[in-house]
């Protein structure tokens, strides 16, 4: 049983790396992100545009630099010449044809960014939706563009806006002639990001925005529950796996214990064998044909053989290799061993009393220990002796 034991505590630790390392993928994968600036070269790409006040009577100015995969910056300068000043560069998203291209970032919750500004202030950010019942493709008027704002500084400043909590514009619903209550919007089909300046930006300074590690960031609960199916199937095969090789373990080493202490089975031979020396002869009959009373001792052995309690334990460790205690417990073990396999009606402590033993539950424990299993398990287990 000591090997199987080893084996199972292999497969155990075995098991806990396994799972460990199957945690460590699934928590990284259960975290998806998706990374905007800089642009992956392999997927949809940025074509960058910018607007101003100027279509409404305005003269604000804005001027990109150069577009690069890396970051996006502007530079702005506001004036009050219209009503409602403001500019804003936008991140369109085309295919590597050129075409307009949608992105579902249903499974993102969060995007982020770093802001630097000057001078420092808010700005606002809008994402662009495609509206399968409202939206003309092309036409971004029509999309659903919901927006908030977001604080920078020439330092920069860490940003995390959950973009599925954004608000709708309100002249957006009277152009387009929807209920204000209509504030739903998905985010299956989106088709561009929008930077642009907040109504609280100063006049005639010169200003820029600029945005880098620009990344959506999401949670998928559908690797925690994959994680969960994958850990609980996996310690419950090893659970019946354990269950199954222990019981095989279990047969084998009853098995093994009985064909080793089949010897000791005919104890009584041993009291026919010659020996020269008439104590010893006497010693191991006595022990041979006593060992059923639970009241023998020793003292008792010494007291009937007319050997000393030296000379007792002399003979048992020369002839068996053991002590009285271990050899008289080895055979009322051995002989309740053969009464269990063979007596399928005799009850356990029937057999405990008939062995030597008085107390059933002292006799449970050391059968236990010589036999790996209870005697209940052994009489299931173990197959009659012929």
């Amino acid at each position: 049983m000591q090997e199987f034991y080893k084996k199972a505590l292999v497969a155990l630790l075995l098991l806990v790396v396994a799972d460990a390392l199957l945690a460590c993928i699934f928590m990284y994968q259960s975290y998806p992100a998706f990374t905007l600036l800089p642009a992956q070269r392999e997927s949809a790409r940025w074509h960058y545009r910018t607007y101003s006040d100027v279509a409404t009577g305005g003269s604000s100015s804005v001027r990109l630099h150069a577009a690069t995969r890396e970051r996006l910056r502007f530079d702005f300068s506001l004036t009050g010449q219209a009503p409602y000043p403001f500019v804003s560069t936008e991140l369109v998203l085309e295919d590597r044809k050129g075409r307009q291209a949608h992105l579902d970032w249903t499974r993102y919750d969060t995007v982020t960014f770093l802001a630097k500004c000057a001078p420092a202030g808010s700005m606002i950010v809008v994402i662009s939706t495609f509206d399968r019942k409202i939206s003309t493709p092309g036409d971004f008027q029509t999309y659903r563009s919901p927006g908030t704002y977001f604080s920078c500084n020439e330092q920069g400043v860490p940003v995390s806006l959950d973009i599925k909590r954004f608000a709708l514009p309100e002249w957006w619903f009277e152009k387009m002639k929807l209920d204000l209550s209509d504030r739903a919007y998905t985010l299956d089909k989106v088709a561009k990001i929008v930077f642009g300046t907040s109504a609280t930006r100063p006049r005639n300074v010169d200003s820029y925005l600029e945005v880098t590690e620009l990344t959506l960031r999401g949670r998928d609960y559908r690797y925690i529950a994959a994680l969960a199916a994958v850990v609980l199937a996996s310690w419950l095969g090893f659970a019946a796996w354990f269950l199954r090789a222990h019981a095989r373990a279990l047969v084998a080493s009853v098995d093994c214990k009985i064909k080793k202490d089949l010897p000791l089975v005919a104890y009584r031979q041993l009291t026919l064998e010659p020996y020269k020396d008439k104590e010893k002869a006497s010693v191991l009959r006595f022990i041979a044909t006593n060992y059923t009373n639970p009241e023998l001792d020793l003292d008792g052995v010494a007291s009937e053989t007319g050997a000393n309690r030296n000379k007792v334990n002399e003979v048992l460790k020369a002839e068996l290799g053991m002590t009285f205690t271990s050899y008289l417990n080895k055979l009322r073990l051995t002989e309740a061993a053969r009464l269990l396999a063979e007596k399928d009606g005799a009850a356990v402590a029937e057999i405990a009393y008939a062995v030597g033993y008085a107390n059933v539950s002292y006799f449970n424990k050391l059968f236990k220990e010589e036999y790996g299993c209870t005697p209940k398990a052994f009489r299931s287990l173990a197959t009659p002796a012929a």
